[in-house]
Formats: C-alpha cells, sequence, structure tokens
C-alpha cells in the first residue's frame, strides 16, 4: 500500500502561512516542530491539513534567492492545488469573510462547482464542490 502523505508548498513566512491556511481555509496545524536544513541551520517543520485529511501539506519558507523567487510560482500560473469541499458556498462565503483573493466567479461544470482562488504564497487553487443535484 501507498499513498501521498505530504506535498510542500515553499512560503515567504511560516507564521503567515499557518494563519491563512488555519484561519481562511479552515485547515488543522498537524505539527510545528523545531527541525535542522541539510546543513544545519535551524528552520521548522510545519504540517497542516484538512479537517480529517491523511494528506498534509507541509508549509516551507523559502531558503534562498532560488526558492524565494518560486513562491507564489510553483506551477507556472496554473492551477496546482484542489481543494474539495462539501459545503461550497459555506466555504466561499468563509474564505471572502478572510480575505481570500478569488481569480472569478464561480462556474458549474460536469464535475461539480467550481472557482479559482490564490494562496497566501499566490499559488492558484481550485476550490471544488459537488455537483447540483
Amino acid at each position: 500500500m501507498a499513498f501521498l502523505q505530504l506535498t510542500a508548498i515553499i512560503v515567504d513566512d511560516y507564521d503567515e502561512a499557518i494563519d491563512f491556511f488555519t484561519r481562511a481555509l479552515g485547515f488543522d496545524l498537524a505539527e510545528d516542530s523545531p527541525s535542522l536544513t541539510n546543513d544545519g541551520r535551524p528552520k521548522r517543520w510545519v504540517v497542516v491539513r484538512p479537517p480529517g485529511g491523511e494528506t498534509g501539506i507541509l508549509l516551507a519558507q523559502a531558503d534562498g534567492d532560488r526558492q524565494s523567487r518560486a513562491v507564489g510560482d510553483q506551477h507556472a500560473g496554473r492551477v496546482g492545488f484542489f481543494l474539495r469541499v462539501d459545503d461550497f458556498d459555506a466555504s466561499c462565503q468563509r474564505m471572502r469573510d478572510a480575505g481570500v483573493q478569488f481569480l472569478g466567479e464561480p462556474r458549474t461544470e460536469p464535475y461539480g462547482r467550481v472557482v479559482v482562488f490564490r494562496d497566501i504564497a499566490g499559488n492558484r487553487w481550485d476550490l471544488l464542490g459537488p455537483a447540483a443535484s
């Protein structure tokens, strides 16, 4: 058996990213522990995940110019993350109230309702909800 445990998002600041994911998206802070880089410098191991989810997101603070340039452009401007929710309208409203930037209005597709938003780093996400019955 295999499953995807973590994916990483490069961010500018740990605490700002934690606030965005927990407050705006409603994720749980699963871990925030001191750690070390490969060459021994201090960093943090920060994991957030949707409530009840098994796959988490490692929030990796940019280290150096190359990583700093990748913040917000990890997928070259494409949607790279997909968040499925049970209550699309309530999730949209909570996110709007938290100041999340949406890139258009929600639309209905054969697979469900969808709207694109940006995370704290500028990456594009699809917020996905169930198809209308």
